[in-house]
């Protein structure tokens, strides 16, 4: 190989392997521990490949500063990886005034599940809502309450496990 051959193929397997390294990371964040294992034996390999490389021209800077780049590159697209895949579940906590009670009703005629109760907030009574979406929707279902109620105050986070209630009857339904 020459040098730029080198240089490009350090850089790629680089990126291959971190990506493959932070998608196994979130896969074992999200107990997916059989899938998790499975892609680090990819992951490895490239890894060992890759090293091999830079070792046996380690007095190249120049590679040195390919493995640099191809691991910032191969953050950058294992995050973006996740991104797509989005697996999981987001919970957006919807804050609104008291009059826009209309919101949990649309909601729950597109299909999502909605809990909801009275709170106090400074300027008066608020409605707050909870609801349960697949990651893969978060985007839809924030568009969707941005066009409903525009002023809403919205906090999304990500539930690490759940049982009971709408979304496990509808799992359950779906499987049956």
């Amino acid at each position: 190989m020459n040098a730029l051959e080198t240089i490009i193929t350090i850089v790629v397997m680089n990126v291959v392997y971190v990506s493959l390294f932070t998608i196994r990371i979130i896969l074992v964040m999200k107990a997916r521990r059989l899938l998790a294992s499975f892609i680090s034996m990819f992951e490895v390999f490239v890894y060992l490949m890759a090293l091999n490389i830079v070792l046996q021209n380690i007095n190249q800077p120049l590679n040195l500063a390919a493995y640099c780049i191809g691991w910032g590159a191969g953050v950058w697209l294992g995050i973006k990886i996740e991104e797509w895949i989005a697996l999981g579940y987001s919970t957006l906590q919807i804050v609104v005034n008291y009059e826009s009670t209309q919101l949990p009703i649309t909601l729950r005629e597109k299909g999502y599940g909605v809990t909801s109760w009275m709170a106090e907030g400074r300027d008066g009574p608020r409605l707050v809502m909870q609801v349960l979406t697949k990651r893969n929707q978060e985007k839809r279902l924030m568009q969707l309450i941005q066009d409903l109620a525009p002023k809403a105050f919205v906090i999304s986070y990500e539930p690490r496990t759940f049982r009971g209630g709408f979304w496990t009857k509808r799992l359950k339904d779906l499987r049956e």
